[in-house]
């Protein structure tokens, strides 16, 4: 009884921290993303220079979850790519799902030996229920989103999303698991693909 009062209270603990707020929009203006929710607006105008220098750029993110169809993903998932983009979103953001149409196009753009997308729910968490599960691969369908979308659960929490403090927040990451950089907020499909073209140059 004990273990299952700790797990629920961990959950809500997951989810208030990832779902601080809902950051910025597609039509974000150059002074800076405009946050709707608690992020902090030195933040927010940050945009996709927040990347913290140091510690951040080296940290390995290491995790164990599944998807929306119930398979198993962990962190493994990001070796043999050059690039992946992990996209945090939640059901409830519409800057989240305004970009998602944007992000399914460019999924479907690049070699898939050299770049990858994967979407994490942040506000349906693994064992929730069907009813969360079946909301979040209904909005990825009409989206658009065909790539893999991961459920909220401890393992990524503590291996990527402690950090979080609103959606939607975007992660490039390398096939060792580095993360390169984190943006906060939304952009429109040309202003990612900018973006992972300047990382896969890199390479």
């Amino acid at each position: 009884m004990k273990n299952s009062y700790k797990s629920y209270l961990l959950g809500c603990m997951m989810t208030m921290s990832v779902l601080g707020g809902c950051a910025g929009g597609a039509g974000a203006s150059d002074d800076g993303l405009k946050g709707n929710g608690e992020i902090l607006e030195s933040e927010s105008q940050t945009g996709e220079d927040s990347a913290a220098e140091g510690d951040e750029a080296s940290a390995q993110v290491v995790f164990e979850g599944q998807d929306l169809e119930g398979n198993a993903v962990s962190s493994d998932i990001f070796s043999g790519k050059k690039l992946t983009m992990v996209n945090v979103w939640a059901t409830y953001c519409n800057p989240c799902l305004s970009e998602m149409p944007g992000l399914g196009e460019l999924a479907g753009e690049y070699d898939s030996g050299d770049f990858q997308i994967i979407g994490i729910v942040s506000d349906v968490q693994e064992g929730a229920g069907e009813e969360g599960v079946e909301l979040a691969a209904y909005l990825a369908r009409e989206t658009g989103a065909d790539y893999p979308h991961l459920l909220l659960n401890e393992s990524l929490y503590y291996g990527l999303l402690s950090d979080v403090s609103a959606v939607p927040t975007t992660f490039f990451i390398d096939g060792e698991g580095n993360i390169l950089d984190t943006v906060v907020g939304a952009q429109d499909k040309a202003g990612w693909k900018e973006k992972i073209d300047g990382f896969l140059e890199e390479e």
